[in-house]
């Protein structure tokens, strides 16, 4: 079965490096509802999935100049404390006895509005330029705390679920900088963020204890190089030709999870 695991990480991989969504969004619902895994140890695990994974696909976008750092600075200034301090939390008063129940329901609820946010971000991008606030003097100040803020709350779901940081974490960019970043900006820039928030939750579930390294090892064999391959198709294939697939994928694994 460990083949399985290897091509279950070359399918994410693909899609992650193409839509910048599909890392903990696929990986942990598939661990849960097809391998078995538990919870809390699926998300452990997919956390230093996407941390490695998407640290190969943010250098691939990195060279191909689609990554604004700045952006990607602002939202750690607010994603990293979030993510650490979520992260004490959980290992204070949560870790492996919080149950498997709570954890499912929870990833659940998350993938339902992720799948929303991969269906309608286009539409939101449409209504956030359409605002009158744009054009208040003080929007620029506005738009940077906004994207702090929008960081921790990204830096809370990805530590808590591993679930977030593609699809809501792209749509919140796109509300706040729907002229400057293009689809592959986007993508590259979604994908450079989720590599410290993952690390950082990633290394607090590893003190925990609920990573599988085996897993996981075989999970990056197909992943590796399928987010390659994705990073460098993500610039010839049109997300809208992927994004309604995955948003009912997204529903589906979301609804089994809570139910």
């Amino acid at each position: 079965m460990d083949w399985l695991n290897a091509v279950a990480g070359l399918l994410v991989g693909i899609i992650v490096g193409v839509t910048g969504v599909g890392g903990g969004s696929l990986m942990s619902p598939l661990l849960i509802l097809f391998f078995g895994v538990a919870p809390a140890t699926a998300i452990g695990t997919d956390l230093w999935f996407a941390a490695i994974t998407k640290s190969v696909g943010g250098y691939v976008h990195h060279r191909q100049s689609s990554v604004a750092l700045d952006i990607v600075g602002l939202l750690a200034i607010g994603s990293i404390p979030a993510a650490i301090l979520t992260g004490l939390w959980l290992w204070q008063f949560g870790g492996t006895s919080m149950r498997s129940d709570v954890l499912s329901q929870l990833l659940g609820i998350v993938l339902i509005l992720t799948s929303v946010a991969t269906l309608l971000r286009q539409r939101v991008a449409r209504f956030a330029l359409s605002l009158s606030i744009r054009q208040h003097p003080a929007f620029t100040t506005f738009k940077r705390i906004a994207t702090i803020l929008a960081g921790a709350l990204l830096g809370i779901m990805v530590t808590l679920t591993s679930v977030g940081a593609g699809a809501l974490g792209a749509t919140m960019l796109l509300c706040l900088y729907p002229k400057r970043l293009s689809l592959h900006q986007l993508v590259g820039t979604d994908i450079a963020h989720a590599v410290p928030i993952a690390l950082v939750g990633g290394i607090i579930h590893l003190l925990i204890g609920t990573v599988d390294w085996a897993l996981l090892a075989m999970l990056l064999v197909g992943s590796i190089p399928g987010i390659i391959v994705g990073s460098r198709l993500a610039a010839l294939i049109p997300e809208a030709l992927i994004r309604p697939a995955l948003a009912v994928v997204l529903v589906f694994a979301g609804l089994k999870l809570i139910v």
